[in-house]
């Protein structure tokens, strides 16, 4: 925005005691007003208010972005809340901008410095009211000198500590603020979609652990906070604890969530009253009560309910079938989605982490535009990987680059070609493609530059196969080569560059000739393949000589494993997927519907309601995997629902076509299942996939919006927009 008529402003009390500043300004009109627009942004998060109501819907504003380069400003229409004398109110909180876990310049900063670069960045705040009149005059009252600041009810502020919020706080008259030179270069207009409260969720159970916790579970591991309505009298406390999961023992258990605190204070006042966080969030299933008005004792199902918070996203794919455990599969996906897309796509949202690793949206991007329409969110994001993609063009593990390591890793950075591509054949547009596409040349040329071995990604520091089931006692990487790995991922990623290119009108010649050097390479190189991920990866990027081959040494392994995966993050996406593409998918079925550990259904036996960051996070003896890194809330190995869709149901572009603009679908059932239905939502229309068994007849139901073809037993139809209905014979054994 070209005409900011406000000024930068900040407190000058401290604020290292993590309280969060009150802005304020009362403001008189002096003619009825026919329009009135906040525009507002932060160096924090805010909370603003007009006339003690709160301004939009926005959780979190201004949101999270790179905001070296980019830091969003939000506008809204405000003409409602407006009467003649007018008190405006802008709380602003730490949350991602000051936040002590895990901070800028992490790596290579000890904690005093971190204290000191944090201390010197201000809470800032830019906001102006611009007011029309009825008679068509205006008048903008802006953020400046005549703004006041002071202490707020907001006691303590963190995005990954929680909120003490003092609700019995006399707010006192304040303080001058102080002018200062805020950013400006770097404001845009919102991109992302908001971040909104979605699914409110009672209590489910109550229960008293063994150590006499008194402890509420609300039935679903999400990401939000807890609504508290409570009858209080004045300087009562209501003191929360929150979990992912009970102990062994059936305790309350928080190790987990190692330095983040997840504090939820809450001060009363007198009276029936109502509370929910301003200014942070947290992932749980399981609150544990430690102070009630009244007495523990007193807290009932009632006085709770957890509210779901994620950016807002239209819902577009489906799936059910005949089986109840594969059902809670698809809804673990579905929430571990919901829990880890606010406005940055995280790892987790419960430990002191909560970062955008590019790794994870690597593995499950392609899922998550399956489940969701999610081009807003991810022209979001990847424009912040574009302002964070370094000068030679190498792209960090997280997006925001918080940690500033200065590695790049295969199958991470490669998030920086393989997304923007995966979103143009989910929804067919190129907007995000034609804003990345100099950013997806500028990483693969990085990998040819920064290579030891021409034509072959070799040195550097890679994750390899991250928690993998075949990494040696103690690690947490593959038995996967990491040059192997690496060398892969280049090869893929040039490969789409190339696609990208044509379907941008693009010269690649010169990317044409350097797939097939490093295709021929690789070849040579890497004659044998040593784990699952290996076979996988030189099955599905069609990088050995005889793809064929490598998935058939892939089947032999899953089988002399007992039927079981090995892989890890870079393999497990690619697992299913390079079987059935060589005529396995009763095997790749087989690794689907399996209960035992390790499985995707393991969890689900274990009452996992999202999806988990190990294979094995609790064992099979009740214990857990380990302390220091075991989320229950992690969507990375839910990337094989992407099977689900294209294969099981088989929901597929046609050929050279993105979006569903021509649809083929090839569905593949399997006898085990009864019946399987999968409904997406494109940009022309539902497309429905449904298969089932009948006296050993399958019967296939599809609903499609387009011209396309249908693949049934080998045949392929030429098919117009409309329903069709088969019917295919089994031959019994």
């Amino acid at each position: 925005m070209d005409n900011w008529k406000a000024k930068w402003i900040t407190t000058l009390r401290n604020t290292d005691d993590g309280t969060a500043p009150l802005y304020f300004r009362n403001v008189r009109m002096r003619k009825a007003v026919k329009k009135a627009v906040l525009t507002i942004t932060a160096m924090g998060v805010y909370v603003a208010e007009i006339n003690q109501k709160r301004v939009g819907k926005f959780i979190l504003a201004p949101g999270w972005t790179a905001y070296r380069k980019r830091l969003q400003y939000q506008t809204y229409d405000v003409t409602d809340l407006i009467e003649r004398e007018n008190r405006l109110e802008i709380t602003v909180g730490r949350g991602w901008y000051h936040t002590h876990i895990p901070g800028f310049e992490m790596v290579e900063a000890d904690y005093s410095r971190l204290q000191a670069v944090l201390a010197a960045r201000p809470f800032g705040l830019l906001a102006q009211l611009a007011v029309t009149y009825v008679d068509g005059s205006g008048e903008v009252f802006g953020t400046d000198e005549r703004w006041e600041a002071s202490t707020g009810r907001v006691r303590f502020s963190d995005i990954y500590h929680g909120e003490i919020f003092d609700a019995a706080y006399e707010r006192k008259e304040g303080l001058p603020v102080q002018i200062f030179d805020g950013p400006w270069d770097t404001l845009i207009p919102q991109e992302g979609p908001e971040v909104r409260e979605q699914d409110r969720v009672g209590v489910a159970d109550f229960f008293i652990t063994p150590k006499g916790e008194y402890v509420f579970d609300f039935g679903q591991n999400l990401t939000g906070y807890v609504e508290v309505k409570v009858k209080a009298e004045r300087g009562e406390v209501v003191d929360l604890s929150f979990a992912e999961v009970m102990d062994q023992e059936g305790n309350f258990y928080t190790k987990n969530y190692r330095e983040a605190k997840c504090t939820y204070v809450y001060i009363c006042k007198e009276g029936e009253q109502t509370y929910k966080p301003l200014t942070t969030f947290c992932g749980f299933r399981y609150i544990r009560v430690n102070r009630f008005p009244g007495g523990v004792t007193h807290a009932k199902a009632e006085h709770f309910t957890a509210i779901a918070v994620h950016s807002r996203m239209k819902r577009t794919g489906y799936l059910t079938c005949s089986d109840g455990m594969l059902n809670r599969f698809f809804s673990n996906v579905i929430w571990s989605q919901k829990s880890n897309f606010l406005d940055v796509p995280t790892d987790c949202p419960q430990r002191d982490e909560r970062l955008g690793w590019t790794g994870d949206v690597l593995s499950y991007i392609k899922a998550a535009c399956l489940n969701y329409d999610v081009e807003q969110f991810f022209e979001k994001w990847f424009g912040d990987l574009r302002a964070d993609q370094r000068e030679n063009g190498s792209v960090g593990f997280v997006i925001p680059d918080v940690t500033q390591d200065p590695n790049s890793s295969a199958a991470w950075g490669d998030v920086a070609v393989t997304g923007p591509w995966e979103v143009y054949l989910a929804y067919g547009s190129q907007g995000l493609l034609t804003k990345q596409y100099e950013s997806m040349c500028r990483w693969v040329d990085f990998i040819t530059k920064s290579t030891t071995h021409k034509n072959l990604w070799m040195g550097g520091w890679h994750f390899g196969d991250w928690l993998a089931l075949d990494a040696e006692p103690g690690s947490y990487r593959g038995a996967s080569r990491d040059e192997f790995v690496a060398s892969a991922y280049y090869a893929h990623s040039v490969s789409l560059v190339i696609l990208a290119g044509e379907a941008l009108g693009k010269d690649v010649a010169g990317y044409r000739q350097l797939y097939q050097d490093i295709r021929k390479e690789f070849c040579s190189v890497f004659p044998d393949y040593r784990t699952q991920t290996e076979c996988a990866l030189a099955a599905r990027f069609r990088l050995a000589k005889d793809p064929k081959r490598a998935a058939d040494q892939l089947a032999e392994m899953i089988r002399e494993a007992g039927n079981q995966l090995q892989t890890g993050f870079v393999g497990t996406p690619h697992l299913l997927h390079a079987l059935s593409e060589y005529g396995y998918s009763e095997l790749a079925y087989t690794l689907l519907l399996r209960r035992e550990y390790p499985s995707w259904l393991y969890p689900v036996s274990k009452d996992a309601t999202t999806m988990w960051e190990h294979w094995d996070g609790i064992m099979e003896n009740g214990a857990f995997w380990c302390d220091e890194m075991n989320s229950f809330n992690h969507y990375a190995y839910g990337s094989v629902i992407d099977w689900v869709y294209t294969v099981a149901a088989g929901i597929r572009n046609m050929e050279g076509y993105a979006g569903y603009e021509k649809v083929c679908i090839a569905p593949v059932p399997d006898e085990r299942l009864g019946w399987l239905e999968a409904v997406l939502h494109t940009r022309h229309g539902q497309i429905r996939s449904v298969w089932r068994k009948q006296n050993d007849v399958w019967r296939y139901e599809i609903e499609i919006p387009v011209d396309g073809e249908i693949r049934i037993d080998g045949r392929v139809y030429e098919v117009g927009a409309g329903n069709y209905c088969y019917y295919s014979k089994i031959e019994k054994a």
